[in-house]
């Protein structure tokens, strides 16, 4: 056994507690910061649990609005004044589980969040005027009244959601996800190979989807079409890639969530720029999206731009120079 003089075993003792006592120190500077920057941990609430009182049913029935859309409000329902939306997709065919999903573009959390400016509008935007974009774009139809009983409802289902969310605190999850861009445009001919491996069997070679049932009685659909005549129009969301390329990645296939992603960043990528590449009905007026051009999404599918890229890279990118470019404008 080596002994070491005694000056050199008082040092290296000194020395390691104080590596251990600056290691705790710093755990728990961790564990503080972690704790500080945590959002807060929250449960989404049970709508079967509420009372069948005028507010239980009202929630139920905006659950019912976002879960079977094309069932209340479609454009085949029977009662053709209620017909508001032009295609037979439901809400939660992008708010994944009744919009409960995260990074699934959840519905909770939002309300707190309104009203808010909007790029889009030049102006201030209330929850309302929020779900009535999805109406027309999204929906591909027209605007519900603010004070419609489905308005009514559907914002009663949204509130519903953030029951318990702390004032003031952002919960995790919202959107659909952030992963890391392309610095190459993304590739539609390289999405198309993607789509029939891992889409067609669901979503058909032609992205009709599937239908409830072949005659439409029971309207709707089993899986959404992602083009064609009844699904999203080119002003929608979910008609932009970064949007759809992020919920590709942390959704699709069905299944997937957000812990354990089966496609690769690039394969998201690019079968999300084959998906947008395809025919979709068409939304007229929007030219005038974004009053101030500076504020148009980079990857906004139609014109007019401020920085003097074209269409093409706006819908594929790369991103990265227009937003070099955008910047120089602020």
């Amino acid at each position: 056994m080596v002994h070491l003089p005694f000056v050199f075993r008082f040092v290296w003792t000194v020395r390691l507690l104080a590596a251990v006592v600056v290691g705790i120190a710093a755990t728990g500077a961790a564990r503080a910061q972690a704790q500080a920057i945590s959002p807060p941990v929250w449960t989404v609430p049970e709508v079967g649990a509420l009372p069948d009182d005028d507010r239980g049913r009202l929630v139920r029935r905006g659950r019912d609005l976002i879960t079977a859309t094309y069932a209340h409000i479609g454009p085949e329902v029977p009662d053709t004044a209620k017909r508001f939306a032009g295609n037979n997709l439901a809400c939660s065919n992008c708010h994944l589980e009744a919009g409960t999903k995260k990074f699934g573009l959840p519905l909770f959390g939002l309300v707190e969040l309104f009203p808010q400016y909007s790029a889009r509008l030049g102006a201030e935007m209330t929850i309302e005027d929020r779900v009535n974009s999805c109406m027309s774009r999204s929906m591909n139809g027209r605007v519900l009244p603010s004070d419609s009983a489905e308005m009514k409802a559907m914002v009663a289902y949204i509130r519903f959601l953030s029951s318990g969310v702390p004032a003031g605190k952002v919960l995790s999850g919202l959107g659909a996800g952030a992963m890391p861009e392309l610095d190459r445009a993304a590739d539609p001919v390289r999405g198309k190979a993607i789509y029939a491996n891992a889409c067609l069997a669901c979503h058909n070679a032609d992205g009709s989807g599937i239908r409830r049932s072949l005659p439409t009685v029971d309207l709707g659909y089993m899986v959404p079409p992602l083009w064609g005549a009844d699904s999203f129009n080119n002003g929608a969301g979910m008609a932009r890639l970064i949007s759809a390329a992020n919920f590709v990645h942390f959704n699709m296939p069905h299944g997937t969530d957000y812990l354990n992603p089966q496609l690769t960043v690039e394969q998201a990528w690019d079968v999300a720029a084959y998906m947008i590449s395809q025919p979709r009905p068409t939304k007229a007026g929007l030219d005038k999206d974004f009053p101030d051009l500076r504020t148009k999404p980079v990857d906004a599918p139609y014109g007019p731009y401020a920085d003097g890229f074209d269409q093409q890279q706006h819908m594929y990118g790369p991103f990265g120079p227009i937003r070099a470019e955008l910047a120089k404008k602020q």
